[in-house]
């Protein structure tokens, strides 16, 4: 069993009875956010792109917690030179797949930006990704920030997606109809929406996602996760 915690934004918990994992967890400044960052204690924190609302408490997360930081090549150095330790980092990069003791992570891409913008500069942390996360025999697709691509149908052709989390906000990423597209093209089974809601410019109804897969005939089951609950994958 793998239980699936919705933090909000692009923030989850995918947690077995061996580890937990957590993804860009953007929790401090966060609008949406229920909980604070020292509630997360996570083994495992995979981050997607520098952006600040994706990369959020990783450092502070980690050090707490001694968690593991996997993300590209680039962002790994970032954070390093923000005070995580190199023992608690594995650098990666896209089409790269590493077997570790708690399952399989493969990075994807993703067609979006990942530079960690702070007062005076932008600092470049690499290509954004996503990732193939393998557990318990189940694959999750966690999108990150992209815009729809046609590779999505190879990465769904070459592996079985059990759970797709997929971003509709629009503007920054995918909207609702390309996010169903996108679904149609991973023949994924079951989908969450996220990346919605946090600023003005993502406002969406997940719940519209959910109706035009429906309405549209994809195969995918549409599953709307509200702040801090829980979606049991089976």
């Amino acid at each position: 069993m793998i239980a699936v915690t919705y933090h909000s934004h692009s923030c989850f918990t995918i947690a077995t009875d061996a580890t937990k994992i957590l993804t860009d967890p953007f929790i401090t400044g966060n609008p949406l956010a229920k909980i604070g960052a020292s509630d997360l204690h996570p083994n495992v924190i995979l981050v997607s792109h520098g952006h600040g609302d994706h990369v959020g408490d990783t450092v502070d997360i980690a050090t707490a917690n001694k968690s593991l930081v996997i993300a590209p090549y680039e962002l790994i150095v970032f954070l390093q030179r923000q005070g995580i330790s190199p023992e608690q980092c594995h650098p990666m990069h896209i089409g790269g797949s590493y077997g570790f003791d708690f399952g399989t992570i493969k990075l994807t891409p993703a067609h979006h930006g990942s530079g960690f913008v702070s007062d005076d500069a932008t600092v470049y942390t690499g290509n954004p990704c996503g990732y193939l996360i393998t557990v318990e025999n189940k694959t999750i697709y966690f999108a990150g920030d992209t815009g729809l691509f046609s590779e999505l149908k190879f990465i769904g052709e070459t592996h079985k997606i059990d759970l797709a989390l997929i971003p509709i906000g629009d503007n920054f990423t995918m909207g609702i109809e390309d996010a169903a597209k996108a679904c149609e093209l991973l023949n994924a089974t079951v989908a969450i929406p996220m990346h919605y809601n946090t600023f003005d410019v993502i406002k969406k109804n997940p719940e519209d996602f959910v109706t035009y897969l429906e309405k549209n005939h994809i195969s995918t089951k549409g599953v709307v996760v509200g702040f801090e609950e829980t979606f049991i994958l089976q």
